[in-house]
């Protein structure tokens, strides 16, 4: 309706605009004594109409015909929200305003194949993997990684930091008396803890393992309180470091890198201008100087690495 109103009011002013000219040229021709009251009369309705024509801009303007806001909807791993980087970052992106819906990379892939959003940001390869295999036209780029880290009790009563590998670490959280918190929400951390425990071929009986089904941010307060253990992205973690009593107590195996990749349908300019930005343009820039207390929360994947796809890893990494 605003729409339609602004363009009544423009419609309006024209028409005034082209009446007073033809009453200009009326006037300029009254010439005679005779004359005068018409050329009065002719004068004032002009004015009039100058004055009811700045009345309707104003209350065109006052309608707000102006360019409506332009949004991108996205959705996002929690663990990218939680780790406050889209705070820091979103706010540089002048093409649009940015609405994020956090979510785990599973759900938030389902609402991209529902249209319900533009562009995700995920970081659950093996799903991204099945869902480009239904929608293979999607625009798939890695663009930046960091790490897991099992965190537990800073005394650490598993030993896990005596593991030689993750899947080590697992087994060990499986046979000690300590609880562990599963995120259970499909997201990307959520994967690589089912393949985790898959590899290692134990898991640990259900009175020991806490369904979280939550954020990540919330899966770290619920292992505190239990002071169990759990696995999380590290710059999350950082995020939260000072207010839990847990400790990052394993991080050294290969198996525990974590990537990210910016996905979205073909033919969405905004969609597509973001991810660029985000891949090769400004906002890269800042995602590589982001920090966490200090420690550098996400590298940018490096120029010339194969990103295409959900198995692609950053050039020399194994």
């Amino acid at each position: 309706m605003v729409v339609l109103g602004c363009r009544r009011v423009k419609l309006q002013s024209r028409r005034m605009l082209h009446r007073d000219r033809a009453e200009a040229a009326e006037i300029r021709g009254v010439s005679t004594v005779r004359h005068v009251w018409s050329r009065f009369r002719l004068l004032s309705g002009w004015v009039e109409r100058v004055r009811l024509l700045g009345v309707a801009l104003v209350f065109a303007s006052a309608m707000g015909c102006t360019p409506a806001p332009t949004y991108l909807d996205i959705a996002t791993t929690t663990s990218v929200q939680n780790s406050g980087l889209l705070d820091t970052l979103l706010p540089h992106f002048t093409e649009a305003t940015v609405r994020v819906l956090p979510a785990g990379s599973g759900r938030a892939l389902k609402m991209l194949s529902d249209s319900t959003v533009e562009l995700v940001i995920s970081h659950a390869p093996e799903t991204e993997a099945r869902y480009l295999a239904q929608h293979p036209r999607w625009v798939y780029r890695k663009i930046a990684f960091n790490r897991f880290l099992v965190i537990g009790p800073r005394n650490d009563p598993a030993h896990v930091r005596e593991a030689t590998s993750a899947i080590d670490a697992f087994r060990r959280i499986a046979a000690a008396p300590v609880t562990f918190v599963s995120r259970g929400d499909e997201s990307g951390t959520h994967e690589r803890e089912r393949s985790l425990w898959k590899t290692a071929g134990v898991i640990p009986p259900p009175s020991r393992l806490i369904v979280s089904g939550q954020s990540m941010a919330v899966a770290l307060r619920q292992t505190n309180e239990r002071q169990g253990y759990t696995l999380s992205d590290d710059a999350t973690f950082w995020q939260l470091q000072s207010q839990l009593d847990l400790a990052a107590v394993f991080n050294d195996d290969p198996l525990l890198l974590n990537t990210y990749a910016v996905i979205h349908p073909p033919g969405n300019r905004l969609a597509a201008l973001f991810a660029e930005w985000l891949a090769r343009g400004a906002g890269r820039d800042r995602v590589a100087r982001y920090s966490v207390h200090g420690q550098v929360a996400f590298s940018v994947w490096p120029p010339g690495c194969p990103a295409d796809t959900p198995a692609a890893l950053p050039c020399g990494s194994k």
